[in-house]
């Protein structure tokens, strides 16, 4: 990009390799980074003759420094693990973001919103139940506050979305566990909390088509986000029923996985791809604790930095700009393919 003009600061983070977040909090702050880095970006300014919309910015500061991250539930590792490095970039950008937990009640979705207001936030990120939010509410208050969705989409709310590929998830175990041995049953929930497994089982049944496989869906009952629970208890049905039409296993997401390892030890069948194994399993996510259960979990792993650097670096945009986008941004990263011991 060098010799050409820079029109915005995401460019200008890009050809000066400073963060967006540190950039930012330099032209709103520049005594609030370190010197040296400070050093780096003044150079960078003088180098490309990169001048910011001063203008824009001042108007900015006029905004609260409030920024609201608000997911299904805090509990769960996979959102306190995304939810960590959002907020970490948020306060290096110089926000203060506030974190909360909807706990899977669409209810208590809507008065955090309602609250938020109150806080008169300069932006928000929210990961949204899915199925079960207020899609009303949610699009009132995206029309009041710059919001950019992250992790589960609610198609056409907010200014933007930002998650992962479920589609390279699914492909990519249901090919490895298809090239390594019998191809894979799916194993998910009758009424999932989270779109994101509807996404999945569709890409199981193309993929399984693409190979030339007949799709085999293992539905289990259970609702909320008790997942852990519900896939051993459906697991144990299943096995005691000797309902599984395969014996590789390819659960929806990870928490449920746990759960069928965990009926998989108590009916004393072991699970893994060696000698006297009765079952492979295999699942989605990459959950923080999925290489510490017996066996370690074969999984699809998000990529949990890209996801949460985007989200932020977006919303960042969004506040900086002024303004809003006139179209509806999407972006997805892909998963990457972890081999475990399970399959």
């Amino acid at each position: 990009m060098e010799g050409q003009k820079i029109r915005n600061m995401e460019e200008f983070a890009e050809v000066s390799g400073i963060s967006r977040p540190t950039v930012s909090k330099y032209f709103n702050d520049p005594d609030s980074v370190r010197k040296s880095t400070r050093g780096k970006i003044e150079a960078a300014l003088e180098e490309y003759d990169y001048r910011p919309n001063i203008f824009a910015i001042n108007q900015n500061r006029k905004l609260t420094k409030n920024i609201g991250i608000v997911v299904p539930n805090l509990a769960d590792p996979f959102f306190a693990e995304i939810s960590r490095t959002i907020e970490r970039r948020c306060l290096d950008a110089g926000f203060k973001p506030t974190l909360y937990g909807s706990h899977g009640d669409p209810q208590l979705e809507t008065e955090i919103l309602d609250n938020l207001r109150l806080l008169k936030p300069a932006g928000t990120l929210i990961a949204p139940l899915g199925r079960l939010s207020d899609k009303g509410f949610i699009e009132a208050f995206c029309r009041d506050v710059p919001t950019v969705l992250f992790d589960s989409n609610l198609e056409g709310l907010g200014e933007a979305f930002v998650g992962s590929d479920n589609y390279s998830f699914v492909s990519q175990t249901v090919d490895y566990l298809s090239r390594t041995g019998e191809a894979p049953c799916f194993f998910e929930m009758k009424n999932p909390a989270n779109p994101n497994a509807n996404k999945r089982r569709q890409a199981y049944i193309d993929k399984m088509h693409e190979l030339g496989h007949a799709p085999k869906i293992v539905q289990i009952d259970g609702e909320g986000w008790s997942f852990e629970e519900i896939g051993r208890a459906g697991a144990l049905k299943a096995i005691q029923d000797k309902s599984l039409p395969t014996s590789t296993v390819l659960c929806s997401n990870d928490r449920l996985a746990i759960g069928f390892l965990s009926a998989c030890y108590e009916m004393g069948l072991r699970v893994g791809s060696g000698d006297g194994c009765a079952l492979r399993v295999a699942s989605h996510d990459d959950h923080p604790y999925a290489r510490f259960t017996c066996p370690s979990l074969t999984t699809a792993a998000h990529d949990y930095d890209s996801v949460s650097s985007q989200s932020v670096d977006t919303l960042m945009s969004i506040i900086e700009s002024g303004g809003r986008p006139s179209t509806r941004n999407e972006q997805l990263f892909p998963a990457k393919l972890i081999l475990r011991s399970s399959a």
